[in-house]
């Protein structure tokens, strides 16, 4: 690798710029000369040859682009000289080989997990709430606050002591520039050592919008209740609305007819007044809560984990140094006979017929150019498609066509075989590489990717992003040291010294995958758990990118 520029592919014809590169420079790689002909920032491309109007641009081997106009060698590729082209996709029977990685390093290990009547292991070991219907949301809030602090599970109270401190600056006449942030008590222990987290559901759905949302909400409600890492619920109703608590139960129990965990179900609107609920809500739960906290974490092979992998808020070395280091770790994982989920469809348009190659049945190709075709058919009815997906932010940092975006996004998937194409709230039930249809939006997809089972979320970042999940444990991995350093508060891990030369991908992932199983075994806990970032935002299946 040149200390300055990258060719990902041989087949390119751009090359990446690891550094700001002014213009008039003169960049040697591989023995030939190009002379700059405007300022190239970090993470974006400059074209190695004279192009023509219609010419194809190739970028990770595949192509990614065409230019709109001639342009000279030197020229930095942008959004106005280049829009996103991709090719057509089909099914063809391949003979794809893939060679796994060694995991003579990894393959005694194991990880410390809450072992589940179903035979499946959590990494938590947590109580969830779930509403049926956006009207018990205020219902939630209430019971948050009153088991948060007292049972230890909220986070440092220092924003609530400054604001306290602003008023007293501003009823005294004082300067609130000299008001500073202080650090906060110790907050309370937790009675219940083996409980995780209490995590809570809200969200605007169950009433309203069309059936089908509401059945779709249901299923991936019932999926959550049904998550290794939840163990146990309770689920609170109003009675009017779509999704009715009968519905939400068959569901569950067509995912799982002997579902064992402790299930506490309540009805605004049948029996009782808001105080009354809340009154046995809390009864119950706690209730529930001395129970689990009797399951303790026992020693699991690594083929019981199921993690998901996604990028969000990406940048021009998304796919040069998290990505493939992600990628890494999934290949380790499939090996070692894990499940590993890569979602986010938006964001597989133009590597779709490698993807497509790496599929050994035929009826999962089938399904997945089904699904790929179906929702992009869907955005190009409402005015928009694939080629829209790249957010301001992508392209200021060099994700120029969401062909460039998603053949970087497909790198965190790693080079296994696909064994499986899962719709929303489909369970993933085989070992190995599945895809899972959902936005490429950050919170809809970890939301679906936890559905489908994920117990673990590998969360790459370029320009950082504070995701997380309710019941998932959401990694960050910074794709530059530089974000590393400034937001440290929210990203566990930095993959910034591949761009810099001093590790190499395969290092690097197998420092991800020994990361991963301190998380599974609760010796590690990740920013976005600490931080409580419990994003949850269910998919209506309309169009979003």
């Amino acid at each position: 690798m040149s200390a300055k520029v990258l060719k990902i592919d041989d087949r390119d014809n751009v090359l990446v710029a690891l550094a700001d590169l002014a213009a008039s420079t003169a960049v040697n790689y591989q023995g030939v000369d190009y002379t700059l002909l405007e300022d190239i920032p970090a993470k974006h491309k400059f074209f190695m040859n004279d192009m023509l109007a219609g010419d194809e641009v190739f970028m990770y081997g595949v192509l990614v682009g065409k230019v709109q106009f001639e342009l000279k060698a030197g020229t930095r590729m942008t959004i106005e000289n280049t829009k996103h082209a991709a090719d057509p996709y089909q099914y063809r029977k391949s003979n794809y080989q893939w060679q796994a990685p060694d995991v003579s390093g990894f393959e005694h290990k194991t990880f410390l997990g809450y072992h589940r009547a179903d035979g499946n292991v959590g990494t938590a070991n947590y109580w969830l709430f779930i509403p049926t219907v956006f009207c018990e949301n205020r219902n939630l809030d209430i019971i948050k606050e009153a088991l948060y602090k007292e049972l230890g599970y909220a986070i440092d109270d220092k924003y609530k002591n400054y604001t306290h401190a602003l008023l007293e600056a501003y009823q005294n006449g004082a300067d609130l520039k000299e008001i500073d942030l202080q650090p906060a008590a110790k907050g309370a222990d937790r009675p219940f050592k083996n409980v995780d987290g209490i995590k809570f559901l809200n969200h605007s759905g169950g009433c309203g919008g069309t059936r089908q949302d509401a059945n779709t909400l249901s299923k991936l409600l019932a999926a959550y209740a049904n998550h290794p890492n939840v163990a146990g619920v309770t689920v609170l109703s109003l009675g009017c609305e779509h999704l009715q608590a009968n519905q939400f139960k068959e569901d569950l129990l067509a995912l799982n007819p002997d579902f064992k965990k402790p299930l506490i179900l309540l009805g605004q609107q049948q029996v009782m007044n808001e105080e009354q609920l809340l009154k046995e809500t809390l009864r119950e739960t706690f209730k529930g809560l001395v129970e689990i906290n009797k399951i303790e974490r026992k020693p699991a092979p690594l083929s019981k984990l199921c993690v998901g992998v996604k990028c969000g808020g990406s940048d021009g070395f998304s796919g040069i140094s998290a990505n493939p280091a992600v990628g890494h770790c999934a290949d380790l994982l499939v090996a070692l006979g894990a499940k590993v989920l890569s979602a986010e469809f938006p964001e597989l348009c133009g590597v779709e017929q490698e993807l497509i190659d790496r599929m050994p049945e035929e009826e999962t190709a089938r399904k997945f150019i089904k699904l790929m075709t179906e929702y992009d058919d869907l955005a190009h009815k409402v005015g928009s498609g694939f080629y829209m997906n790249p957010s301001p932010g992508n392209i200021k940092d060099g994700l120029i066509t969401d062909a460039i975006k998603s053949a970087g996004a497909a790198k965190k998937a790693g080079t296994s075989p696909v064994v499986d194409v899962l719709d929303y709230t489909e369970p993933a039930t085989k070992p190995g590489l599945s895809l899972v249809c959902t936005p490429g939006n950050d919170v809809e997809a970890t939301t679906g990717k936890a559905a489908a089972g994920a117990t673990l979320i590998l969360f790459t970042t370029g320009l950082g992003t504070p995701t997380g999940n309710p019941v998932c444990p959401t990694i960050k991995v910074a794709t530059n040291t530089n974000l590393a350093k400034r937001m440290a508060d929210i990203i566990d891990i930095d993959t910034g010294p591949i761009i810099e030369g001093e590790k190499t991908i395969t290092e690097m992932g197998e420092d991800i995958l020994s990361y991963c199983i301190e998380v599974a075994s609760g010796r590690e806990i990740p920013k976005a758990v600490q931080l409580n970032q419990d994003d949850f935002i269910p998919w209506k299946r309309g169009v979003s990118l």
